[in-house]
């Protein structure tokens, strides 16, 4: 009867191990068609407009110049920075090696889901009283194959600046199979302290380097938490007599150290900035409209994880309704009370079904950091990278276990009153849910595949979204080749017009119409400045409100654009006429000031006030001390050179400030000589 038992579990074995690479080829060729396209929307920003990722040389002071060159967080995540200068080494700007290495990331994630679901689903059947499942490998593979495939993950694969996402979990999942891997050793030995530092170091390091990457990975303590309560807290073991099994005070006061002080520190940092009125004037939102307009999106992302529609899915979700009140919509309290419902559930079915309450934990404590106080855009797909995990790993188990439990092992008669019933309908709903992720997934790597293709797909799925249409205008603007005869300049002028009149959009197609027209040398629409200058005085600039200026201004000073000053001035104004203007808009008017209206007076003025917008920014700085130094100004460049020094963090800025300095005594010299030649006469 063991040999049976044995063989058995053996088979089960083999078969998790081929099912998993099965689903690893499975998830290459569904996304190989994806990986030809090419940069899109936030890329631009991170990668293809920051020279700091496309060193010249790699050398210490370029490669800590571009640990820190992110502009998307205060925190720079130079890990993920470094990694897209490795690409840039290795393949320059071609936009597939950088893809392929997403993927690559992506199947190395799916690798640790494998290990990480298999320890799970072990730990459930051993420590827990639960619902029978399939062997473990069978059902970790199942669950891993099913995550890589997932409809929801895609950007987080093809989006290229989203390995910061990707990298930051691969991190997570190393630390939650340390974490489970330390946390199983103690229970077997409470008296060993290895398995204590085990958990010590899953929960802290990978914390700390994942964070690097994406400030994302600061959640590994509270799902390490929820797999402590869940699977191995005592008050929850039907075996409780065990010594080994008793709670252990080490594991108390490593949650305290490494989850409630950073979190009560993390909350003393944000609330004063979070309840700031200021720091939600360019969003359409508030800190409560916000809060009640996530539970519905929360609740939307679990549908879209499990049942995914390409109207759900459409990347830009720009036009997403929000709540202004708990029943306007009225989805906003029923999204409210099932949340509340799934907490109840995690709570009720611990005992029988923990897989179904871990994953559910683990998806709502992913959306904890960016679906709460955080002055974030409201949705984005590429969240959801491990709270689909927790659905997966709420739902895969009990939809690929067994109606009856083998036959042919001493514990049959108890794994049989255990066992969940309606197998054929469960089989089938995995099969058919497996077969709509994937071609789903697929469709859409395939769109992503072609820039225009992709546009086009990203306007159908979302019609009323002004960033979908604005997307689709700029493409046929570039697929135009700024020809005035090309048959796409009459799409992009439909795409653009549609996008402009869209509720809340941005300046965007604004911007677009004109630089179009600039550059084939067309007559600009009075209408288009009217729109743009209205929308700045509406409300206070977006980053993409500030963009589209920039790119004007950028085409005026480098001569590739005839606008009109005065309506450039206008649109400046309009942006200005807001209390407290960021940072970078009011470097952008001084830049703009010097350069197009040769109003140096005025361009040191703003640049004066966007250094002390955000003293941390050694560009403005920089810009700053040029700028003096061409006024003659000497004494007052230098004094900003040596402030720039406090910002020379590992002499990243060691180049520029020499090129800096040695322009200021340029300028000195002829002075000295022009004073010692007064002198002689």
């Amino acid at each position: 009867m063991v040999n049976q038992a044995m063989s058995f579990s053996n088979r089960y074995r083999r078969h998790g191990y081929v099912i998993f690479a099965l689903a690893t080829l499975l998830t290459i060729v569904i996304y190989w068609p994806g990986l030809s396209g090419g940069w899109l929307f936030d890329d631009y920003t991170n990668i293809v407009n920051n020279p700091g990722v496309q060193p010249a040389r790699f050398d210490v002071a370029s490669l800590i110049r571009a640990a820190l060159s992110s502009p998307a967080s205060d925190f720079k995540r130079p890990l993920a920075s470094l990694s897209f200068v490795s690409n840039f080494a290795a393949s320059g700007m071609n936009p597939w090696g950088w893809k392929i290495t997403n993927l690559a990331i992506h199947l190395l994630n799916g690798v640790l889901v494998f290990m990480l679901a298999r320890m799970l689903v072990q730990l459930a059947t051993r420590y827990r009283d639960c619902a029978a499942y399939q062997g473990a490998n069978v059902t970790a593979a199942c669950i891993a194959g099913a995550w890589m495939i997932l409809p929801i993950n895609l950007t987080a694969v093809l989006y290229i600046v989203q390995r910061e996402e990707s990298l930051a979990n691969l991190f997570v999942l190393l630390g939650l199979i340390g974490y489970v891997a330390g946390r199983a050793s103690m229970i077997k030995s409470t008296r060993s302290w290895k398995g204590f530092t085990l958990c010590c170091l899953s929960i802290t390091l990978p914390t700390v380097v994942g964070a690097l990457a994406k400030e994302t990975a600061v959640m590994l303590p509270l799902y390490a938490l929820c797999t402590e309560w869940v699977l191995f807290a005592p008050a929850m073991r039907s075996d409780q007599q065990h010594e080994g099994r008793r709670f252990d005070w080490r594991i108390g006061a490593l949650f305290v150290a490494a989850l409630l002080v950073p979190m009560v520190i993390g909350l003393a940092w944000l609330l004063p900035g979070v309840l700031n009125p200021e720091t939600w004037a360019a969003r359409d939102f508030t800190l409560g409209t916000r809060l009640l307009t996530e539970t519905r999106v929360v609740t939307s992302y679990l549908v879209w994880t499990v049942f995914p529609t390409p109207q759900a899915l459409s990347f830009y979700h720009d036009q997403y309704r929000v709540s202004t009140g708990v029943l306007t919509p009225w989805t906003t309290l029923a999204s409210m009370l099932a949340l509340l419902g799934l907490v109840v559930l995690a709570v009720r079915i611990r005992q029988r079904f923990p897989l179904v309450a871990l994953g559910t934990l683990f998806f709502l404590a992913c959306h904890l950091l960016a679906g709460t106080i955080l002055p974030l855009e409201l949705v984005y797909e590429h969240r959801n990278y491990f709270a689909s995990l927790g659905v997966m790993l709420a739902i895969i188990p009990l939809l690929t276990a067994p109606g009856t439990w083998r036959k042919d092992s001493d514990a049959s008669k108890h794994d049989a009153e255990k066992a969940i019933p309606l197998a054929m309908p469960r089989h089938i709903l995995f099969g058919g849910l497996i077969v709509s992720w994937g071609v789903l997934t697929m469709v859409t790597a395939y769109a992503w595949g072609n820039p225009l293709r992709q546009a086009i797909d990203f306007a159908s799925r979302a019609p009323d979204s002004p960033r979908a249409m604005y997307e689709l205008g700029r493409t046929y603007i570039i697929y135009s080749k700024y020809d005035p005869t090309s048959p796409y300049r009459n799409l992009a002028y439909d795409a653009l017009e549609k996008a402009a009149a869209l509720p809340e959009s941005s300046i965007l197609p604004q911007q677009a119409l004109i630089f179009m027209n600039a550059r084939m040398h067309l007559p600009l629409e009075g209408r288009w400045w009217d729109s743009m200058i209205t929308k700045l005085k509406a409300r206070k600039s977006t980053v993409q409100d500030e963009s589209s200026l920039e790119e004007l201004s950028s085409c005026q000073i480098m001569g590739e654009c005839d606008l009109p000053k005065e309506r450039m001035l206008e649109a400046y104004l309009a942006a200005l006429s807001h209390p407290k203007p960021g940072a970078r808009l009011l470097n952008m008017y001084g830049v703009y000031a010097w350069e197009a209206l040769n109003d140096h007076a005025l361009g040191v003025k703003m640049l004066r006030e966007a250094v002390a917008a955000n003293p941390k920014e050694p560009a403005y700085r920089v810009t700053l001390i040029r700028m003096l130094t061409d006024m003659d100004r000497l004494d007052e460049a230098r004094q900003s050179l040596n402030d720039l020094q406090q910002l020379n963090f590992g002499g990243h800025l060691d180049a520029g400030m020499a090129i800096l300095s040695a322009r200021i005594a340029a300028k000195e010299k002829p002075a000295a000589a022009h004073s010692g030649a007064g002198a002689v006469k």
